[in-house]
């Protein structure tokens, strides 16, 4: 049985109609860039993930880009962030001038570790006094543990920006506080609409959310060379605007996602349960107090590329995020990391492995996926 790795037609035929005469509005509408659409785009994701504003971006790492720019990030500033993650999200911080610093992740979550953190933060203050932001990723959908991270984050009277690329409508909860959303607990919060994304356009598309007006209405203009009126430019900014007709893909899509996110959950009920037992596989350690979205639904395996192998050859698509942790790319280099410096991002890059978790999998491809780990670890 063949199972691919993602399948975006289901949702194409579901949709691709409504969709399309979205699109056809906007065309007929002739107001290509920014505009209502894309106003009430903002709107609604600012309704739905609970902040006051929302700004339209071309990409997710535009968005972490212009939200880093919105801060002052630069030459001589210091950004702490996770190994573990999408290039972007240290990208960004190079492309600036300033520098990544990496700490390990929790292994069980993938997500940055608060205590090795605050180890990183206590071990040189003279380090920490240069630090401009904390970056945490909500990765493959679950909410890194906030709370410890924001309370570092004041303690240190540095800035958060949350990297929920992977985890729109993910939750966290405060102590004594409602569930949060992911993105919506620090100062600025990105995400990605990248076609492969939970909520995802027919191209590239981003945003970043905020409870503060100023830093709105700097993104907005920060998108726009700088400028709040043509012509006119109060500093140095891009060109980064989210393109309407992805807006109106996006705003068709969005009444959607909460189911879309349920489905992606009993998928996940049903991977713990049939791969419960196996020796060899570690099933996606979640938080219960967490609502995890399940961007990818990521087991640890051992002998892991053999595994990859054996399930390409019954024709299931599988993926590994990531091969090679931030701290040892080639470009980074002068940071002085070494393989063994962050035992847990390198031991994931070895085991990690993704298997199809998109909402309409099929309760028998999923059968054919559980037996044939099973089959290879039997």
């Amino acid at each position: 049985m063949r199972v691919p790795s993602l399948d975006l037609k289901p949702q194409l035929e579901q949709l691709g109609a409504e969709i399309k005469k979205s699109v056809n509005d906007v065309i007929d509408s002739t107001r290509y860039i920014l505009g209502p659409v894309l106003e009430g785009f903002e709107k609604s994701m600012a309704e739905y993930v609970g902040v006051r504003h929302a700004v339209g971006a071309s990409s997710g790492t535009d968005a972490l880009l212009l939200a880093l720019m919105a801060l002052d990030v630069g030459p001589g500033d210091v950004v702490v962030t996770s190994p573990y993650s999408f290039f972007a999200t240290a990208g960004c911080v190079a492309r600036l001038g300033a520098t990544p610093a990496f700490v390990d992740i929790d292994p069980d979550s993938y997500n940055l570790d608060p205590e090795l953190l605050r180890d990183w933060f206590e071990s040189d203050r003279e380090r920490s006094a240069r630090v401009k932001a904390i970056i945490p990723v909500h990765l493959f959908g679950q909410c890194a543990e906030m709370e410890p991270i924001l309370a570092l984050a004041e303690r240190y009277g540095v800035a958060v920006i949350e990297d929920a690329a992977q985890a729109i409508g993910a939750t966290y909860p405060a102590s004594g506080q409602a569930a949060a959303q992911a993105g919506t607990m620090g100062d600025l919060g990105c995400f990605s609409f990248f076609p492969s994304k939970n909520l995802g356009a027919w191209g590239d598309g981003g945003m970043m959310v905020t409870q503060d007006e100023a830093v709105a209405d700097r993104l907005a203009r920060l998108r726009l060379h700088g400028g709040a009126r043509q012509y006119h430019h109060d500093e140095v900014g891009t060109n980064s605007r989210l393109d309407t007709l992805q807006a109106a893909v996006l705003l068709a899509k969005l009444p959607f996602l909460a189911d879309w996110s349920a489905a992606r959950r009993r998928n996940a009920a049903r991977y713990a349960e049939g791969l419960a037992g196996v020796a060899g596989v570690t099933v996606p350690a979640t938080d219960p107090a967490n609502e995890h979205t399940f961007h990818q639904y990521v087991i640890r395996a051992e002998r892991r590329d053999a595994l990859q192998a054996h399930l390409r050859a019954r024709e299931v698509g599988t993926a590994v995020y990531y091969p090679l942790g931030l701290h040892l790319q080639p470009c980074f280099a002068d940071l002085g990391y070494r393989p063994g410096s962050l035992p847990h991002t390198e031991t994931a890059t070895r085991e990690a492995l993704a298997l199809p978790i998109y909402p309409e999998l099929s309760a028998a491809q999923q059968d054919w996926v559980i037996t044939s780990i099973r089959d290879f670890y039997a």
